[in-house]
């Protein structure tokens, strides 16, 4: 028994004259920490706090504060709501139960469908099993050892699971009560911290994830360290649900989806009004900033897909058709072949470079029809594309300038909360560690030196290049990723496009893969769920809308409308025999950012009685003083409460 030092987070450290457990290691600090820890990290690796460390070695202890924690609580509620399932309903399978976003699920085979009255039931049998605080732990055993357990408790999903295991392979099991189960952990140390979670709702799931295998029963809750944070998260997915933007998408007349179609967008009037100002918004910019706008064709030839890489990497969600002579096309799920192809006509010269690419693409991938979600996952899309070519020496100059597009364009929609992530190159991947190394450098350094603060996700990078992906916050704490920023050497290669340089010598380009909204059928969405459909005067669909009062005033109503809409302004009018205010509350629901009415006195006087689509009374004015405001609000991209 020799002694051990633990270096803490601190750097202090501290000597034991034996192996120790974290939990002793948690209790020697302080009695606050001990009961607050959660599990311990060894060496960078998570460790239940039962774990013991036999040599020197550095410990981090984990609590709920630690992102670490709250993802342990979560998992090992997951686990606590498959002993509840399995002591309500033994004849129940458990199969697995992973942590997702806010929380966590688990699939259950069971011989009828789980009732909103057994979801209650199983979360109150949770609070019992929580409350009495069995201890956690865990067990090692070989794997058939493991496989027998499991097929004697009639398990035959979990004995599967661990029959895929190499047979010389130890798996760790943890036992709780009278519940055990499979997995690698680490576990909080007893179900009495599990005290903040509430079960969601039940969906069904096939095993595995194939639609060809049974359907399974699954189970999603939400865990917390406080109950504070709970409530704070069931207030925001109700604000979600009111933000709806399917719902809000229909009640507003913007578009809808139906079977025949599915994953494509049938855009009405005001949607597609609303799809077409972004284009032109984002034309202004791109015009400003040096691009030049191409259109490829949305059908090419399999070869030139197993050129680029998609047809080996991406081809299972391609769509693709076979011709009479047997020559296969592809949909284009991407458009950077066909910007390549566009660079490759004609000798270009060091003098072009570097050449901004951009084009509205229409793709189409194969999604599969479960993960569709109205406008935010979709089969058909448009993408604000932009390919870059540059020279190596222009690199990282052109990822800075594409970053300050980028958070220019977010903050004209009203969004200023904007995380960056950079993804670095993936297991399966094109290209020489070489060329990697000098991709994200030039990505990581753009970023540096403008002062942008970044997150690392190693090995989530495109198959082709490192990307830098840029996250929106939205107004009720939500998080969307939409714009990218992709770096790449290896489709020039593939290509084997060139440039010639100063010297005659044909070198490569590198390529700059750009998407600022990213789909704009999901931007859409997005917009519709940030603004709750209230959009701002620049962008609504419909500025304002005239009513009269009676008929009497319909001929001002529509000459004031006349006014507006000469002055550029995108004007409704209302004159139909209903009451004033039901017509006001109407048009409000609709979110229009102006109602203007006119009745006797208006008409008399020449004026407007202003409100707006919150209920403020801005009071009568003069048409011409009216356009003036609207005017300046639109030029500033302001918002209308």
């Amino acid at each position: 028994m020799s002694a051990v030092q633990i270096t803490l987070p601190d750097g202090s450290v501290r000597s034991y004259p034996a192996p120790v457990t974290v939990a002793e290691v948690a209790a020697s600090i302080g009695a606050g920490l001990a009961k607050a820890a959660l599990a311990g990290k060894v060496g960078g690796k998570l460790v239940d706090t039962s774990h013991r460390i036999e040599a020197d070695a550095a410990l981090a202890i984990v609590t709920d504060k630690d992102a670490e924690g709250l993802e342990i609580l979560r998992h090992s509620t997951a686990h606590l709501l498959a002993y509840a399932v399995k002591t309500l309903y033994p004849e129940a399978q458990v199969t697995i139960g992973p942590v997702i976003e806010h929380g966590f699920y688990y699939d259950f085979a069971y011989t009828r469908p789980f009732t909103p009255e057994d979801l209650a039931a199983i979360e109150k049998k949770m609070a019992e099993l929580a409350k009495a605080d069995f201890p956690v732990t865990r067990e090692v055993v070989a794997r058939d050892a493991a496989v027998k357990f499991f097929l004697d408790q009639g398990e035959k999903y979990k004995a599967e699971l661990i029959a895929a295991i190499p047979a010389e392979q130890e798996v760790s099991l943890y036992r709780e009560g009278e519940f055990v189960d499979l997995c690698r952990g680490p576990h909080v140390p007893s179900t009495g911290k599990l005290k903040v979670f509430k079960l969601m709702k039940v969906a069904g799931a096939y095993w595995r994830g194939d639609s060809k295998n049974e359907m399974l029963q699954r189970i999603y809750g939400t865990a917390w360290a406080k109950k504070e944070e709970l409530e704070a998260h069931l207030t925001m997915l109700e604000e979600a649900e009111k933000r709806d933007h399917r719902k809000l998408g229909q009640r507003l007349d913007l578009f809808h989806f139906q079977d025949e179609a599915p994953g494509s967008v049938f855009w009405h009037p005001k949607g597609w009004f609303l799809f077409q100002k972004l284009i032109a918004y984002m034309r202004d910019c791109q015009d400003a900033a040096g691009y030049v706008e191409v259109n490829t064709p949305d059908v090419m030839d399999r070869a030139l897909w197993e050129t680029s890489g998609h047809w080996f990497n991406y081809r299972e969600n391609m769509f693709t058709t076979q011709t009479e002579d047997e020559r296969i096309f592809a949909l284009k799920p991407m458009n950077c072949p066909g910007a390549v192809a566009m660079y490759a006509q004609g000798v270009k010269s060091y003098r072009d470079l570097p050449l901004r690419m951009a084009e509205f693409g229409k793709v189409h991938r194969y999604e599969p029809s479960g993960a569709l979600h109205g406008l935010l996952r979709v089969r058909h899309f448009t993408q604000d594309d932009a390919h870059i070519f540059c020279t190596e020496a222009q690199m990282e100059a052109e990822c800075r300038d594409v970053v300050k597009l980028i958070f220019q364009i977010y903050k004209d929609f009203g969004f200023d909360n904007v995380r960056v992530k950079l993804s670095t190159r993936p297991d399966h991947r094109i290209g020489s560690d070489e060329t990697w190394d000098i991709l994200e450098g030039a990505l990581a350094q753009a970023l540096q030196h403008m002062g942008v603060e970044y997150t690392l996700f190693p090995g989530e990078g495109a198959f082709y290049g490192p990307k830098l992906e840029f996250v929106l916050r939205d107004a009720i704490g939500r998080d969307w990723q939409c714009g990218t920023l992709q770096v790449d050497m290896n489709l020039p290669e593939r290509f084997d496009i060139h440039y010639v340089d100063a010297d005659n010598s044909h070198k490569r380009p590198v390529m700059l893969h750009r998407a600022l909204f990213g789909s704009l059928e999901r931007f859409v969405g997005i917009l519709i769920e940030h603004y709750v459909g209230a959009f701002p005067l620049w962008l609504a669909p419909a500025q304002a809308v005239v009513m009269s009062i009676s008929e009497h005033q319909a001929d001002y109503a529509a000459d004031v409308a006349k006014k507006l809409k000469a002055a550029g302004l995108r004007v409704e009018t209302d004159l139909r025999n209903e009451k004033i205010n039901y017509k006001i509350r109407e048009h409000s629901m609709n979110r229009l950012p102006y109602l203007l009415v006119v009745g006797d006195k208006e008409k008399a006087a020449n004026l407007v009685a202003v409100r707006t689509r919150s209920g403020q009374d801005l009071g009568q004015m003069p048409v011409e003083d009216l356009i003036a405001q609207l005017g300046k609000e639109v030029a500033g991209r302001g918002s209308t409460a």
